[in-house]
């Protein structure tokens, strides 16, 4: 398949939007996953996108998939130059319910009606929380590892400023931006979603890391049970890394 070119300037802009859409319970974006099934974008005004998702299975949680979707669709309304954003969720018990409600930005209470007991606004929450937690574990693991003589105990004292410009890092900036935590350099990196230092660190991090593991190994059956499903089915267009897209763009 040919990677995206400059002719495919729009497709690019809107699948970097959907790239920053992260799947709500495994904190990773939905492009990365595989949930993105197709996306085509309309050569003339108005400008129309349509894109179609998937799930791993035809019942993953309503709740989940309509928070997924309905997200993706807020990034692309987004783009200065869309003027009509379809999102459709192909292949799960909940689709016509879903895909009307996402038509007519129903909202979740809309969409479910009496079936919904809340607004998504806590479960959200919920996530932002332990999106959080495993990416604060996933840097102090990394500077365990590589500062052998640091003890466990000592990572409560662990600041912002003391952690490696990366990847890791950046993904807690992140975090921390959507729960309103501090992000200056003499900020602790181990507290809670309120900014509170824990007692015993080594049992934060030890449950920090339970947190993680859990995410990491739902996200890696997901990939499973995905490709069981699909198998090598083709997508539309033919999805790159980003860096590819940038690389493409640059030298043309």
């Amino acid at each position: 398949m040919a990677l995206l070119t400059c002719e495919n300037t729009l497709e690019a802009q809107a699948y970097a939007a959907l790239h920053a859409v992260v799947d709500p319970e495994l904190d990773e974006p939905i492009t990365d996953l595989g949930f993105v099934r197709s996306l085509t974008v309309s050569s003339t005004a108005p400008v129309r996108v349509e894109v179609h998702l998937r799930l791993p299975t035809s019942f993953c949680s309503p709740n989940f998939a309509y928070l997924m979707a309905s997200d993706a669709k807020d990034a692309l309304t987004a783009l200065p130059w869309t003027d009509h954003v379809v999102v459709e969720l192909d292949d799960h018990h909940d689709s016509d319910l879903i895909n009307a409600g996402l038509a007519a930005d129903a909202g979740y209470l809309g969409t479910f009606r009496h079936e919904a007991e809340s607004s998504l606004d806590e479960l959200r929450t919920t996530f932002h929380r332990k999106a959080h937690t495993a990416a604060l574990e996933r840097c102090l693991t990394r500077l365990l590892r590589e500062q052998p003589d640091l003890a466990e105990d000592a990572v409560g004292e662990v600041r912002l400023g003391d952690l490696p410009d990366e990847e890791f890092t950046a993904s807690l900036r992140r975090r921390r931006a959507v729960l309103g935590l501090p992000d200056l350099p003499e900020a602790y990196v181990l507290v809670d979603h309120d900014g509170e230092r824990p007692g015993d660190v080594p049992l934060a991090l030890r449950r920090a890391r339970s947190t993680r593991i859990s995410i990491d190994g739902n996200a890696h059956f997901c990939r499973g049970l995905l490709a069981t499903r699909y198998g090598d089915e083709v997508t539309t267009p033919a999805f790159v890394p980003l860096t590819d897209l940038h690389r493409e763009g640059a030298s043309s």
